[in-house]
């Protein structure tokens, strides 16, 4: 079962501000920027890339949403963020050259624009700017981490949980006189897999949240 739309509270968390470098870059940068990286589509539920796998290429979201997630060993899965237009994804691991150590899945059809690793480490290089623009990111980075941990792992019950997560993304919902509403194309299984809970336990919560009028679907 996916979740077409979801009317919630009109009560909204801070979001963090997505940075794309190119976005900031002085036009001399922006040109070679272009001339550089490669734009393409690709459709919905595409394995961008996996944990383990070697970066090749700095991958810079341009549209559509990408799901971000970490596996245990015994196979169980962490989703860790949706990736929204303007994001890098997995700047750490692309700038280090370390093994990824997230995966990287398209929810909707996307569009990606792609720059080889060494040439981004040498366009670094070339324009020294550019690294308060990539430091900027990493920071953003950071604090969504610490701010997942804060909201997810140290809150105690699962309708905590999941009342975090909705009210996260009532930041970017669609605001109605009845509240705000969100467009998800997760399963109940996968906003489990954001908050630590099985699906079953986020099918029982949102049927309390009906119940007691928080929501409507």
């Amino acid at each position: 079962m996916r979740i077409a739309s979801v009317m919630a509270s009109d009560q909204t968390g801070t979001p963090s501000e997505p940075l794309e470098p190119s976005d900031h870059f002085s036009p001399e940068a922006q040109k070679e920027f272009d001339s550089l990286k490669a734009v393409f589509n690709c459709p919905g539920n595409t394995v961008l890339f996996i944990e383990e796998q070697v970066p090749s290429a700095m991958m810079f979201l341009l549209e559509g949403q990408v799901k971000l997630s970490m596996n245990s060993s015994s196979g169980k899965r962490l989703i860790l963020g949706i990736a929204v237009p303007g994001d890098t994804l997995a700047l750490a691991s692309s700038l280090s050259g370390s093994r990824y150590n997230i995966s990287a899945e398209t929810i909707y059809p996307c569009k990606i624009a792609s720059l080889d690793r060494e040439e981004f480490l040498r366009f670094l290089i070339r324009h020294p700017p550019a690294y308060k623009l990539v430091m900027r990111e990493l920071c953003s980075d950071n604090a969504r981490s610490s701010e997942q941990v804060r909201k997810f792992g140290l809150t105690a019950t699962a309708p905590a949980k999941l009342a975090q997560l909705l009210l996260e993304w009532c930041a970017d919902g669609q605001k109605t006189e009845q509240g705000t509403r969100l467009s998800c194309m997760l399963t109940h299984g996968e906003i489990g897999e954001c908050i630590g809970v099985s699906r079953e336990t986020v099918t029982r919560v949102f049927s309390e949240f009906k119940y007691r009028n928080m929501l409507e679907s």
